[in-house]
């Protein structure tokens, strides 16, 4: 997979892109992150690459010119390319919307900056608008590294062990259970006897059901979308008349 990430700072990315899986990926030829410097498309002797808004107001917007040479740059004659611009406005990301990204072969991601990107640019070339959170960042360089890691670790053998990535929090609709490793014993706390007893199956109800607790109690929006059995709606149940009773 290749993504092409137009930006007018081109090395934000060189540190994050140096090290663990996404590395790796990179440089196992699995992953691609090609880096598009906006200021090589200006044409003036500063290399602008904003103005200030028609109509007025504070801020300044990203000039249409430049975007739009470096995103035929990057175009040219392919088709199965997606423009993704992040935006407070866009389609919130989620571990959903990661899987359906992953199948794509290349995709271009506009890092914005100041008060936005001329609506041009949208109307004309951006097929996405995308938001990693409600809230505001200085500009879209680190939600492209968020994008990027994502989607990243999705791709086949990236993680090594494809299995982890199909387990993950949100993945399965649900949080992840809780983990252990030695020692047995820390700080006074023991690991839980069941995952010492080698009981595979008793392991696993033993994960659900702790998955489901998390869930219900940090994230119960969650539940409303995930795929549960009749015995995880009978234990869900539980967990809600036992904390009725508490109160």
């Amino acid at each position: 997979m290749i993504f092409h990430v137009i930006t007018i700072f081109p090395d934000y990315f060189s540190s994050p892109l140096k090290y663990g899986v996404i590395a790796k990926a990179i440089s196992s030829g699995k992953l691609e992150v090609n880096l598009v410097d906006l200021r090589q498309f200006t044409t003036d002797k500063h290399r602008t690459t904003d103005d200030r808004p028609y109509g007025g107001g504070a801020g300044m917007v990203m000039i249409p010119g430049p975007l739009s040479k470096a995103i035929e740059s990057v175009k040219k004659e392919k088709t199965d390319l997606e423009v993704i611009l992040f935006s407070p406005a866009g389609r919130l990301f989620n571990h959903e919307l990661a899987q359906e990204l992953a199948k794509k072969k290349e995709l271009v991601l506009i890092c914005g900056r100041y008060e936005g990107v001329d609506q041009r640019i949208i109307d004309g070339y951006v097929d996405m608008e995308l938001s990693i959170g409600d809230y505001v960042l200085t500009g879209g360089e680190p939600a492209a590294i968020v994008v990027i890691d994502a989607i990243g670790r999705l791709l086949p053998s990236v993680l090594g062990c494809d299995q982890s990535a199909k387990n993950d929090s949100f993945a399965t609709g649900l949080l992840e259970h809780p983990q252990y490793t030695r020692p047995r014993t820390f700080m006074d706390m023991d690991v839980p006897q069941v995952l010492l007893e080698g009981n595979h199956k008793e392991i696993e109800k033993w994960r659900r059901r702790k998955s489901l607790e998390l869930t219900a109690k940090r994230r119960p929006d969650l539940l409303k979308k995930a795929k549960l059995s009749a015995k995880d709606i009978e234990y869900l149940k539980g967990i809600g008349s036992k904390k009725d009773e508490k109160e």
